[in-house]
């Protein structure tokens, strides 16, 4: 017996997707990190799989696990490239698509130029919320992290997230002060580190540090938390475009209470089969 999946990239984040509506799986932690193990596995950033949804303004329902097995609320680069392989699977017809997530409804448009649009959801910007510990809500706030003092926003899209202006990305403390951050106590779930540096009003770079996984080429929720963490603070307009490490993601958003709209590539890279002895 064995099971189909798809290899995908999102920006060189990448993903093992899997059709969970017409095979079964048993998505255990240990199985999660056997699959995503770049030696004796696939290898992937995160497992992506694809279900019937459970509600009934969705069209199927998405779920995501980093590699050391722990699911997840959200993954921008993931959503595009789930919404893709939907698509490519023959599983659904047309232009527009609605995922249900663990953060809620997803909307997701298959442009004709092959990037993907994606309705992101309105930032979650109250610490107890994100969540995040702090007295009361700031556009920024002083937090101790490998014992130096750093100002940084708190945003959740779906999932949490830190972000941290820098001068310059290929200087920025990724390796060290990325893992402080991640586990840092005042954010009781972890978090996901954003080192942002400012071009100009409507570029910018990033790099991210993600939860449970390491610095990525890309990460989708934190180049969304990052340009809104920019426009709150007036670094940008409302539309940004942020160049990661794997490529570039135009960002859009309006204002609070408005979603983030995230518009990127999502490319198949191989498919195949996994005998599930293996795992």
């Amino acid at each position: 017996m064995s099971l189909a999946f798809t290899k995908m990239q999102g920006l060189g984040n990448d993903f093992v997707v899997f059709d969970a509506i017409n095979q079964s799986l048993d998505p255990t932690p240990a199985w999660i990190r056997r699959i995503a193990d770049r030696r004796y596995g696939v290898g992937c950033d995160q497992v992506l799989v694809a279900e019937a949804a459970r509600r009934p303004d969705a069209d199927f329902r998405y779920r995501i696990w980093n590699a050391d097995g722990h699911e997840v609320e959200h993954c921008g680069n993931g959503v595009r490239c789930l919404a893709r392989f939907l698509r490519d699977q023959g599983l659904h017809r047309g232009g527009h698509v609605s995922l249900e997530t663990d953060a809620g409804l997803t909307r997701v448009e298959l442009m004709d130029d092959g990037r993907v649009r994606v309705d992101m959801g309105a930032p979650i910007l109250e610490p107890s919320a994100i969540p995040f510990e702090a007295a009361e809500r700031r556009i920024q706030y002083e937090l101790t992290a490998a014992g130096v003092n750093h100002d940084v926003a708190a945003v959740s899209m779906g999932n949490p997230h830190v972000i941290l202006r820098v001068d310059d990305v290929e200087t920025a403390p990724v390796a060290t002060l990325g893992p402080a951050l991640e586990s840092h106590p005042r954010f009781p779930n972890r978090v996901n580190a954003g080192f942002l540096a400012v071009d100009s009003r409507s570029r910018g770079h990033l790099r991210v540090y993600e939860r449970g996984v390491g610095e990525t080429p890309a990460c989708g929720t934190g180049a969304c938390a990052a340009a809104v963490a920019g426009i709150l603070n007036d670094w940008f307009d409302p539309t940004v475009t942020l160049s990661l490490t794997g490529g570039e993601l135009v960002l859009h958003w309006q204002g609070e209470g408005q979603p983030v709209w995230m518009t990127g590539p999502a490319d198949t890279v191989f498919e195949g089969r996994l005998a599930t002895g293996a795992t």
